[in-house]
């Protein structure tokens, strides 16, 4: 199948609603195009005025331009209040950003040239990148923002994470059309649950949309018709109203465009219905209560058995990140897809992992995800840049930053990784254990208030000692996600959780007591019973006495302490996986070799332990270095039988 298939798409679309119809035909789907908004100048629109003084007066010193249709609107509202070829050479004075084509043809209309001109595809999260690569002073200035309706939280919180002080003018608002019958038909048709695809290319729509849903006495059956659709957004700010308004978009284009949100949504909306029509088990309400470990083929191998500290025929071994970037065939899946397309691709995360574990011959297959696509759903807005990592652009900076957080209250957003485990389970060897994971609350606590990597933690550390009470009200809603996201990846067909605390190293004994430690074990205590849990955490050995306390079935050890020596501080009641330096793997056969036997010889036999590196493999890795370690340790560690 190609394009929609026959799928009913609806689209809400306005003064392109003819052209959204003839696109969505002409991909295959049966279009309900129903225009939802016209835009009406704001009365007496003091804000603007005042806004416009304030430009005279020299107390503006940045202006970014969102719209073409708002600085027309803006001129015309104060006019008759300053005087406009005063207001415009003021404008000229002041450094402004200019968010696309449309905003620069109206400043060169008026005989004004931005400072700054936004890139494609000009989306608030481009006016952020320009105001970094250009390095423009936004601390402790006056930033100016014409906004176009709803106002854009994420900008704002950006702008202000960066030290603006942002004073927000909007200039119009959008009403109702003046023909509602199809607007009606349509939300008529969502209650009823007879459209498959929803397509929204402005965030007013959404707003519409359920003012008459709600004159209709249909909100509720809207929102389920909703939620048993794709829905597709044109954009971030289009995307981050639905979520806010409880509504999880599913598709959105890598570029704001209407033709590129159509073809989008046709190529993904078949499978994504699949996907949302799974069973209860794998969608949303999933609790520890209902979850049972199933037994199969995988309890009978050594990694399950070291999990619960049976006697093994031999050492397991998996590695972390066993399937990356080391590994052309990765390399060759990346150069057709982003790294978060990647992770929200079921099939291909499937295809990545399986190809590692049968090259490499390891004893379990870990899902191939990231640590961060849980703070999405609870809502961060998370980029992976390329060069750049990972970017929180909305990170948490204060208290009253933890107001836009949102509980992970069912994992609708999250079903591509449910839907990665399914496949997973179901093309790996039966005989071969599938690990699910996530991120521990500190690491994901560090990233959300960073924004991104770091070396000293220095915002993380300040927001924990500064505000105890915030801190642990950022822990909690991180803990419970957590621990729903993991009983949903068991519940999905993973046979084991690892909880990876890759930043936890960072902190001192006392701190991780008192800040870090009960949430990971109430995480633990929340999974359902009977299915191994490892918990790793790297970078300070000191802390392994409070990763046992916190629980874990098995306890994971990085090189910088011996394997026997950790063990011997777990105590036998754990496991203990680990801990080989990755970057031994980067040397010669020999080296190899020699250490991996000085780490089975620590292991000393002993049930329990699971082979695996300190960390994960590097990306300069030879892959046969790594097969050849698997090897060794299958050699080496062969028991002999009586």
């Amino acid at each position: 199948m190609s394009g929609f298939a026959g799928l009913r798409v609806a689209a809400f679309e306005s003064r392109r609603a003819a052209e959204m119809a003839s696109l969505i035909e002409r991909l295959g789907g049966v279009a309900s195009v129903s225009p939802s908004m016209r835009e009406v100048a704001i009365s007496e629109n003091r804000e603007a005025v005042d806004f416009a003084h304030h430009v005279l007066t020299g107390q503006i010193d940045i202006i970014i331009f969102m719209t073409g249709v708002g600085i027309r609107h803006l001129l015309a509202e104060v006019e008759r209040h300053v005087d406009r070829q005063r207001l415009l050479e003021a404008m000229s004075d002041i450094v402004t950003i200019a968010r696309g084509p449309k905003p620069v043809a109206v400043l060169r209309e008026l005989g004004l040239k931005p400072t700054y001109r936004v890139p494609e595809p000009n989306t608030w999260r481009e006016v952020l990148a320009t105001i970094d690569r250009e390095q423009i002073q936004v601390a402790q200035q006056n930033v100016g923002l014409q906004e176009y309706g709803l106002p854009n939280a994420s900008l704002v919180a950006g702008l202000e994470a960066r030290g603006a002080r942002v004073q927000t003018v909007k200039v119009y608002r959008w009403d109702l059309p003046e023909d509602l019958g199809p607007l009606e038909a349509n939300v008529r048709a969502l209650a009823a649950g007879e459209l498959d695809v929803t397509m929204f290319t402005s965030s007013h729509q959404v707003v519409n949309l359920l003012r008459i849903a709600e004159k209709l006495n249909l909100a509720a059956a809207v929102r389920a018709g909703l939620a048993g659709s794709v829905v597709a957004s044109i954009g971030p700010t289009t995307s981050e109203t639905l979520e806010e308004l409880g509504i999880h978009v599913d598709v959105e284009p890598a570029h704001s465009k209407m033709g590129q949100l159509v073809v989008a949504s046709s190529e993904q909306s078949a499978s994504l219905l699949r996907r949302k029509r799974m069973p209860i088990v794998l969608r949303s309400d999933v609790g520890a209560e209902q979850v049972r470990y199933v037994s199969g083929p995988w309890d009978d191998g050594p990694f399950m058995r070291a999990c619960r500290r049976q006697p093994v025929p031999r050492t397991p071994i998996w590695l972390m990140r066993q399937a990356g970037r080391y590994m052309a065939e990765y390399r060759a899946v990346r150069e057709q897809v982003s790294f978060l397309e990647l992770c929200k691709n079921p099939a291909l995360c499937a295809e990545v992992m399986v190809t590692a574990v049968e090259k490499l011959g390891v004893d379990a297959a870990i899902i191939f995800s990231d640590l961060l696509p849980i703070l999405e759903p609870l809502g961060f807005d998370l980029e992976f840049a390329a060069g750049d990592g990972p970017q929180i652009h909305n990170p948490v900076r204060e208290a009253k930053d933890l107001d836009r957080l949102r509980e992970l209250e069912v994992l609708e957003p999250l079903a591509y990784v449910m839907e990665t485990v399914q496949q997973t389970r179901a093309r790996v060897a039966p005989e071969i254990p599938v690990i699910g994971f996530a991120g521990a609350p500190f690491t994901l606590a560090s990233y959300a208030i960073e924004g991104g990597s770091s070396r000293n933690y220095l915002h993380t550390k300040s927001f924990m000692y500064r505000d105890e009470g915030a801190w642990h009200a950022l822990m909690s809603v991180l803990s419970r996600a957590v621990a729903r996201y993991l009983t949903g990846q068991i519940a999905a067909g993973a046979q084991c959780v690892q909880l990876f605390d890759s930043w936890a190293g960072c902190l001192g004994v006392a701190d991780y007591r008192r800040y870090v430690l009960p949430y990971t074990k109430a995480i633990i205590e929340a999974l359902p019973p009977g299915v191994p849990v490892i918990n790793f955490a790297t970078g300070n050995p000191a802390l392994l006495p409070l990763l046992a306390k916190a629980g874990g079935d098995v306890i994971g050890v990085d090189w910088r302490i011996e394997l026997d020596a950790a063990w011997h501080i777990v105590g036998d009641e754990h496991g203990v996986q680990g801990n080989l330096d990755p970057a031994v793997l980067l040397t010669d056969r020999e080296t190899i070799r020699a250490r991996a036997k000085d780490i089975l010889s620590k292991a000393a036999g002993r049930p329990g332990h699971i082979f695996n590196l300190g960390h994960g493999i590097v990306p300069q890795t030879p892959v046969e270095n790594a097969r050849y370690l698997v090897e060794v340790v299958r050699e080496l560690s062969e028991r002999k039988s009586d």
